[in-house]
């Protein structure tokens, strides 16, 4: 549990082109819908800029996969953390201009060859490996 940082103008836009518009918990239960993400169990709540996540999750990896899901939306700041379920806290890193999977693979995991690792662990809000984005934040997998 804890509260995960995010770079609130960076993101996917699932709230229309109005620069006014809210962000919604229905919204983002739709986006995890779409993504394929079972979010069965667990509550989204917006108060301005913050999502707060909880109930109990399916297992850590979908635990993991929502934060980032829910986090990696334009106009969101942070998310509040109020999982239960999964055990440890996970490993999270946010994408710098110039970075590539190859040199967060380097820098998380050791091996540059192991980007398919990470590119895997963020399907599916990852299409493509050779798209990701400064201010995104990925899930890295176990060493």
């Amino acid at each position: 549990m804890g509260l995960w940082s995010f770079v609130k103008g960076a993101g996917k836009k699932v709230f229309g082109g109005d620069d006014d518009a809210e962000v919604s918990g229905a919204a983002l239960q739709d986006e995890l819908k779409d993504l394929g993400l079972d979010a069965e169990g667990l509550e989204i709540t917006v108060e301005g800029d913050q999502v707060k996540v909880s109930g109990k999750a399916v297992s850590q990896e979908m635990k993991e996969k929502v934060i980032l899901a829910v986090g990696n939306v334009e106009g969101v700041a942070s998310v509040a953390d109020e999982i239960t379920g999964g055990e440890g806290e996970p490993t999270f890193h946010t994408v710098a201009k110039g970075d590539t999977l190859w040199a967060v693979a380097t820098k998380a995991l050791g091996n540059g060859a192991r980007y398919t690792e990470i590119f895997e662990a963020n399907k599916p809000m990852l299409s493509d490996p050779d798209k990701i984005y400064p201010g995104q934040v990925l899930r890295i997998p176990p060493k």
